[in-house]
């Protein structure tokens, strides 16, 4: 009885998804990124709660209030704005639509790469032909095409980043996926008659959720920094609105009088995708098969 109970506490501490998050805490850059990346989110969250002041409120005699002056601790902008409640509302938007984009790239990426390497032959090649094909377009080129055609609201900025940013993950998974589809389970699966669908949803997609929470999260940091430079141009979220980018794009004329307008939504922009890309990285070594066992 004690030695069944001691085999089963081993089973539970020896899980697969115990081993991976010994592996990510041991990751310490991983861990910082983890951390920062809950704080930006719960900061744009509560927003509302915690900004001393109305983002949009004008003050023309505090205009180029420099960082620490009183009532505007990091500074006001050229039409008297506090900073730091233009940034936390400017993060609500940048970090949603890092988010959105990301949910429409894991989508797209995940059907198109699950389908392409299930079903092989004219499917695959015909989806993997598209993805090429969409894959040599420069991507800062399309995505200023297409949001200067498509037009520059929340909605069309998150499509355009979203739907320009699932090839690579759709690669990673039709990959995967033709080596699944010959495993002896999906094999079993199939000859007791199971349907198409139903082997792709419940067994390939549970095997495959490893990249895809990898590629979700490194999608985040990109989407977030493709709204950041597809507003510094003009050509994305468009004032009264803020989000990061289009702060930058608006404190360059601004730059030599107040450079502060410019430098705290640029280290916020870096410490986003620095996190993100951390937080990534580690959970691709926790959830990697051939690293060692931790």
């Amino acid at each position: 009885m004690a030695a069944a109970a001691l085999t089963a506490r081993q089973a539970r501490v020896d899980s697969p998804w115990r081993i991976a998050t010994r592996r990510f805490l041991r990751h310490r850059l991983a861990t910082a990124g983890l951390i920062v990346s809950v704080f930006l989110i719960l900061s744009a969250l509560f927003a509302p709660a915690i900004a001393p002041r109305d983002p949009l409120q004008i003050s023309i005699l505090d205009k180029f209030a420099p960082p620490l002056s009183e009532g505007f601790v990091l500074g006001a902008d050229e039409i008297g704005r506090d900073l730091i409640s233009r940034l936390l509302y400017a993060g609500r938007i940048s970090l949603l639509v890092g988010f959105a984009a990301m949910a429409v790239t894991t989508l797209v990426g995940t059907l198109v790469g699950l389908i392409a390497g299930f079903y092989g032959g004219r499917v695959d090649a015909f989806l993997m032909r598209f993805t090429d094909a969409l894959l040599s377009f420069p991507t800062v080129f399309l995505l200023l095409i297409l949001a200067a055609f498509v037009g520059a609201s929340l909605l069309s900025i998150t499509l355009i980043i979203g739907l320009t940013s699932w090839m690579e993950l759709a690669r990673i998974l039709r990959n995967q996926t033709l080596t699944l589809r010959e495993q002896e389970f999906v094999q079993a699966a199939r000859a007791l008659g199971a349907s198409n669908p139903w082997l792709i949803g419940r067994h390939l997609l549970p095997n495959s959720l490893g990249p895809i929470m990898v590629a979700a999260t490194l999608n985040i940091a990109n989407a977030v920094l493709a709204e950041s430079y597809i507003s510094y141009l003009g050509y994305g979220i468009q004032p009264p609105e803020a989000s990061w980018g289009n702060m930058l794009n608006n404190a360059q004329s601004y730059f030599t009088a107040a450079p502060w307008i410019a430098l705290f939504p640029g280290l916020l922009i870096t410490l986003t995708v620095a996190s993100f890309n951390f937080l990534g990285d580690g959970l691709r070594d926790a959830l990697d098969p051939r690293t060692k066992r931790g």
